[in-house]
């Protein structure tokens, strides 16, 4: 079996040698019974590679499932791996089988495995260890033969350092790595894929298909492409559809990719592995910069106030300009001080001189220095937002713009009590 076989046979298009590499892999490790962990950025395709590993194997002829973790409720996930005994819950009116004992002889894909709840992570690494499990509200252990292929866009190493994810199970997951290149890695790929796309869509919607001028594929192969394969796609099918040139030029191109000049979507963020940006991120970065440039202006005052000198802006002997300054730092201190909540540290006085009269005059307001730790900034939101719903959580989420389940887990990590 070579390469393009494989690719034909699961639609993969793309000559890129990381790619390459990955198919080969998956291919190689397909026969065996080792466990598989997938790795790479969201809309990059795991799961096809999930389906080419089972239909390589010696399981081929069972079932394969494929498991969201992430968009299971953490009440539920248990019952849904495990399944549960009648009555072991509010709710089980009857006995149901788990996916792992359905799938008896087969393979199970774990999408998003990163988001597994720590209890259900312990279930899970003992599947893994010996093949048994036991259903919730049982006490019986039960035995199955299932392969485990699982697949995360999270960064583990730096999960298991945050306490979010078992070592152990990481280890014992990442038998077999395989890394899927993002879409910007993939070079020529991202024109070959565009053409693919426009051809599909063209049969599909009984239309001609869209062809990119020199210019868009020159803009094309430099965006960054943070949805992958899948943003491709969309952006593909929406020109398709919308547009009635089927010569696409580049001003056309960039009404549809985020972030470029005249883009009719909104800019999306890009995600490094190391950080994630956030509006509360942002908002902490704006306090900061306000924070410093109070202190610049308070560090000038003390200068003039020496006689020492200053920069040029704020050599000028006016009375009105220096009265201005003073109450700009006045105003920002009040602003910090409603928005942050910062804990009090009092600094020595810094006395400055008013123009008018030229009298000395000691300011002993206490300037307060606010905490920029994004976990107490976090833990605070949390905080207001149960205290606002009266510990409703499922409003408390809501306002927060995250799911239940993960209000939940924040709630257990920062020991919140109401």
């Amino acid at each position: 079996m070579n390469l393009i076989d494989i690719k034909n046979r699961f639609g993969i298009i793309g000559t890129s040698p990381t790619l390459d590499r990955a198919i080969d892999t998956a291919w190689r490790v397909a026969p065996t019974d080792l466990t598989v962990l997938i790795t790479g950025e969201s809309g990059t395709g795991k799961e096809v590679f999930s389906k080419l590993i089972h239909s390589y194997s010696t399981r081929k002829h069972g079932s394969i499932i494929a498991v969201n973790c992430g968009a299971i409720p953490e009440g539920t996930i248990d019952s849904e791996l495990f399944g549960h005994e009648k009555g072991s819950f509010t709710g089980a009116n009857e006995a149901r089988k788990g996916y792992f004992e359905v799938a008896n002889g087969g393979t199970i894909f774990l999408d998003e495995v990163a988001e597994l709840p720590l209890q259900t992570q312990v279930r899970l690494l003992r599947v893994l260890e010996s093949g048994e499990f036991i259903k919730v509200g049982a006490s019986k252990v039960l035995k199955t033969d299932v392969r485990i292929v699982a697949a995360t866009n999270v960064n583990i190493p730096e999960a298991i350092s945050k306490g979010r994810f078992r070592e152990d199970l990481y280890y014992r997951l990442n038998t077999v790595p395989i890394v899927i290149p993002a879409l910007r890695e993939r070079g020529n790929d991202i024109a070959l894929l565009f053409r693919k796309f426009a051809s599909d869509f063209a049969e599909k919607y009984r239309m001609p298909s869209i062809r990119l001028d020199e210019q868009a594929i020159q803009l094309l192969m430099s965006y960054r492409w943070p949805g992958n394969v899948r943003q491709l796609k969309n952006v593909t099918e929406q020109i398709s559809i919308i547009e009635n040139e089927r010569q696409v030029h580049v001003d056309t191109l960039m009404r549809y990719l985020p972030g470029q000049p005249g883009s009719m979507l909104p800019a999306v963020a890009r995600q490094d592995q190391s950080a994630e940006f956030s509006e509360r991120e942002i908002l902490y970065k704006v306090l900061f910069d306000m924070k410093r440039d109070m202190m610049e202006m308070k560090k000038i005052m003390a200068e003039l106030m020496k006689g020492q000198p200053a920069d040029a802006h704020f050599r000028e002997d006016n009375a009105q300009f220096f009265s201005q300054i003073q109450q700009e730092i006045q105003q920002n201190q009040m602003y910090s001080t409603q928005v942050v909540n910062p804990a009090p540290i009092v600094t020595n006085p810094v006395p400055y001189i008013t123009p008018v009269h030229g009298t000395t005059v000691t300011d002993h307001e206490v300037v307060e220095e606010e905490s920029l730790s994004l976990e107490d900034r976090e833990k605070e939101l949390i905080i207001k937002a149960l205290e606002k719903y009266r510990g409703r959580r499922k409003n408390a989420s809501s306002e927060l713009g995250i799911s239940e389940r993960t209000l939940y887990r924040k709630i257990k990590e920062y020991g919140i009590t109401l």
